[in-house]
This record gives structure tokens, C-alpha cells and sequence, in this order.
């Protein structure tokens, strides 16, 4: 493996890294926007995430959608 490539598989893996990290962070966000009363066709329109996947986070963070 080439130095460049060495490097180029760093950049990646940190990319990975960080997109886990905001998932992370969008999930939290969401959740407490509901638990704050705002409205799942809100929290869909703002994020496009279907309603079946912010349903998804939601009932993850022990929110039931509804």
C-alpha cells in the first residue's frame, strides 16, 4: 500500500466516523424535538427522513410515534 493510499483509507475512516456522529446527534435532536412537542410531519419535513425511519428513532429513544 502507497503512502497516498494509506492516507486515503484515514480520510475515509474518519468520514465514517463523523457521519456516525451526526446520525448520533440528528437521532438525539429528534427525539427531544418530539418529546417537545413538535409534530412528526414536522420533524420528517425538516430532516427527510421518511416517517417510518423518524418513527423508527423515536420509538428507539423510547418515544411512541403516533
Amino acid at each position: 500500500m502507497t503512502g497516498a493510499q494509506a492516507e486515503a483509507d484515514r480520510i475515509v475512516a474518519e468520514a465514517r466516523g463523523n457521519i456516525a456522529t451526526a446520525r448520533s446527534r440528528l437521532a438525539r435532536a429528534i427525539v427531544e424535538a418530539a418529546r417537545d412537542g413538535m409534530r412528526q410531519v414536522d420533524i420528517v419535513r425538516a430532516t427527510g427522513y421518511t416517517r417510518e425511519r423518524v418513527r423508527q428513532i423515536l420509538r428507539a429513544g423510547g418515544v411512541e410515534a403516533g
